[in-house]
């Protein structure tokens, strides 16, 4: 027996760590999994979540082979004949239906997979369909219209150079937790402290003290879907208040009539409404000029909120008007080894919105994908361009999009569904043919999407730690099975994507990313970062504007006609009742999603899966620590422990997402010894920011009581 040490990036949240796994070169048996010191980025820390990866490569319960739905349950199938069936099966669907009968959902593992990332859009390219979903709509899918329509590029999204800040103002987001999501920055906790080394501020602005709120200098409490209210409001002290404080704007930003849009939100408008006295709206819009740089985060809990494409887009526009955009210390962006966002322009690929609407409610689309909100609706209304089939990628929308139980029937009401999965779950369950790619240690990795988000310039390659069984391919290598299959239309068309497709599966998806390495601004090549396998480090945040701007004009404007519009439809909303209680989310260092639950290390211990309330509301709806609670909305109810405690404010209850694993024939092990329950029985898939479709998860009116 050797024991060998393979470096690799974790591939399982946005932090992108490098780890060191000790194992047996004759058996492959992983000895130990630990943070690799010599990384340039995450400097030797992992979370928990790293451990895990062994779990997930060896769980019993992951598939190794396809499988086919039959009346007498699951049977393994050959890989050629799972290929042709789930061709036919999408084939025969279209023919009868029209193209647009087949719906297609990726979930977020896709954008850590960068074979699916290359192959994915030319399956869904061969499918034609207008219906096409992902996890974006009910998570980041704001940050996206932002930069489209400010920076001209949907991936153009400006991270806080958080190593250099001297003031930090978190909104809605929890980096301790997330490890920093659409923020590429491991060992968050450190970074943090950093800041508060240097003699800077970080302010924390939640409905729930977090753990980040922990380590931060100051944490204010904000009522759940109000934080648009508190941005208009400091925008409005600073363009009316302190005029004579601001920077100039540099020669490429447009900021028609922005002064005059937010003269009415006074912070005396909007105190009532976001629980934060107009003295601390001041304080805060006094610190952020008065400081030598400075940057607002603002992510999950902004995003998927009623209000989430305004809360974006005037993040940026405060980062913007106080000067602390493209600066050292301010709003950057990244200068990826691997320049997507300059390719994907290159391709006339930078974005583009409401180009089409869902057939049902007339949702914007945006970058081709319809909001998710709407995708049981789709297959549930009949008519010309119903739904029929669907296939799922990496995804397990039952768990993570609202209104599950009706997403949870539609699909048990489908013509035809394919899946690219490791488990038989909560959505695969319905699927007729489940296609399992190899386990996470037996493909390479590299990092194309958050590198474009990482708060340093970094690039890293992973080789593959163990040798591939045969019976498993890689995902791009189904994706590839199943294009072939499908390409069909005009002998043009056909001829063109069978070529593309040949030259790309003769490159591999490493011949594609050495290509795509040599062609970005270092000039690198595969073969230089197989010679590094800890990592480069390629230097800080530097400043790239207007040059990087996507925008045909080459202008930055601060008031696209979309948020102008939106904006004046806000003004009513003041004064609408806010109900008796609200639900947010919350996410755990030790989760992440629903398909990590199957690794025991993780979930072992108390239960995380609980209700957290406020002892006043606690006391008021005689409920106790530990009491069952019933939580109802307008589309379902479920039951769970109650946790009281002083980190809610009051009126605002918390369920974790991800949980909720109660279909007896599943495979994962937790179905029974950890289901928990799933938050999206509550949420409301008729609850979704206007302007971008996306869902709002957080803030949803919700009455408890106890039970027992």
């Amino acid at each position: 027996m050797t024991i060998q040490t393979h470096k690799r990036t974790c591939s399982l949240c946005e932090a992108t760590c490098g780890i060191e796994i000790r194992y047996d070169d004759k058996t492959g048996d992983i000895a130990s999994v630990k943070g690799d010191k010599s990384d340039p980025f995450s400097r030797g820390y992992i979370c928990p979540k790293a451990t895990a990866l062994q779990d997930l490569q060896n769980d019993p319960d992951r598939l190794r082979r396809p499988l086919k739905r039959t009346a007498d349950g699951w049977q393994t199938i050959s890989w050629k004949q799972a290929l042709k069936e789930a061709a036919d099966g999408l084939a025969g669907v279209q023919q009868r239906y029209g193209r647009d009968s087949v719906a297609s959902y990726l979930g977020n593992p896709n954008v850590h997979n960068y074979g699916n990332l290359l192959f994915g859009p030319m399956l869904l390219r061969a499918l034609g369909s207008k219906n096409k979903f992902s996890a974006t709509s009910v998570d980041q899918l704001p940050h996206h219209m932002a930069s489209l329509m400010m920076f001209g590029h949907q991936l153009m999204i400006p991270v806080p150079d958080i190593d250099r800040t001297d003031f930090l103002i978190v909104m809605g987001g929890n980096p301790l937790a997330s490890n920093g999501s659409l923020m590429t920055a491991p060992d968050i906790k450190n970074r943090l402290k950093a800041i508060r080394g240097r003699g800077g501020k970080v302010l924390v602005i939640d409905p729930r003290r977090t753990e980040t709120a922990d380590v931060a200098d100051e944490h204010w409490f904000i009522r759940p879907g109000q934080d648009v209210f508190l941005l208009l409001s400091v925008l409005h002290v600073m363009l009316h208040e302190y005029t004579q404080t601001l920077p100039e704007l540099p020669a490429y930003v447009k900021a028609a009539d922005l002064k005059e849009r937010v003269k009415s939100w006074t912070p005396e408008a909007t105190e009532a409404r976001t629980g934060i006295a107009a003295t601390q709206v001041r304080s805060l819009a006094e610190q952020w000029l008065q400081a030598r740089s400075a940057v607002c985060y603002g992510r999950m809990g902004l995003s998927v909120q009623e209000h989430g494409g305004l809360c974006q887009w005037l993040i940026n526009v405060l980062n913007i008007v106080t000067g602390n955009f493209d600066r050292q210390g301010g709003a950057m962006f990244t200068r990826p080894a691997a320049d997507l966002p300059a390719v994907t322009a290159a391709q006339g690929g930078r974005g583009h919105y409401a180009k089409y609407h869902s057939r049902v409610r007339g949702l914007p689309e945006f970058g081709g994908e319809l909001p998710v909100a709407t995708l049981a609706e789709e297959i549930l209304t009949e008519g010309e361009g119903q739904i029929r089939a669907l296939f799922t990628m990496a995804g397990n929308p039952v768990i993570s999009t609202p209104n599950a139980s009706q997403l949870d029937k539609a699909l048990g009401s489908l013509d035809f569904m394919v899946s690219l999965d490791y488990y038989v779950n909560e959505t695969t369950r319905h699927a007729n043919l489940i296609l399992p790619p190899c386990g996470p240690l037996e493909r390479d990795h590299y990092d194309l999407i958050f590198n474009v988000l990482a708060v340093r310039n970094v690039a890293k390659y992973s080789a593959p730690l163990m040798k591939r069984d045969k019976q498993s391919p890689e995902d791009w290598q189904i994706l590839a099975g199943l294009t072939r299959r499908l390409t069909r239309g005009p002998l043009k068309k056909r001829l063109m994507t069978k070529l593309t497709l040949s030259v790309m599966s003769w490159m591999k998806p490493q011949g594609i990313l050495d290509r795509l390495l040599r062609s970005g601004p270092y000039k690198l090549t595969l073969k230089q970062l197989k010679r590094q396998p800890e990592g480069m480090d390629l230097g800080a945040l530097s400043s790239c504007m207007p040059a990087r701007l996507f925008t045909r004009d080459k202008q930055l404007d601060l008031t696209p006609q979309v948020y102008v519009d939106a904006l004046e439809q806000l003004s009513g909303s003041l004064s609408e009742p806010a109900p008796e209680f609200v639900l947010i989310g919350r996410r755990h260092i030790r989760s992440n999603n629903s398909w990590l639950h199957n690794s025991q290390r993780l979930i072992k211990g108390k239960s995380r899966c609980t209700l957290m309330l406020n002892p006043q509301d606690a006391s008021r709806q005689g409920i106790e620590q530990g009491a069952t609670v019933e939580v109802s909305s307008r589309v379902g109810c479920v039951q769970v422990e109650a946790e009281v405690t002083e980190e809610l404010m009051p009126g605002v209850v918390s369920l974790p997402h991800g949980w909720g694993h109660n279909y007896d024939g599943s495979r994962l092990t937790i179905a029974s010894s950890a289901p928990g329950v799933n938050c999206n029985e509550l949420t409301d898939d008729q609850f979704v920011d206007r302007l971008t479709g996306n869902t709002a998860l957080n803030g949803v009116p919700v009455s408890i009581r106890a039970i027992g």
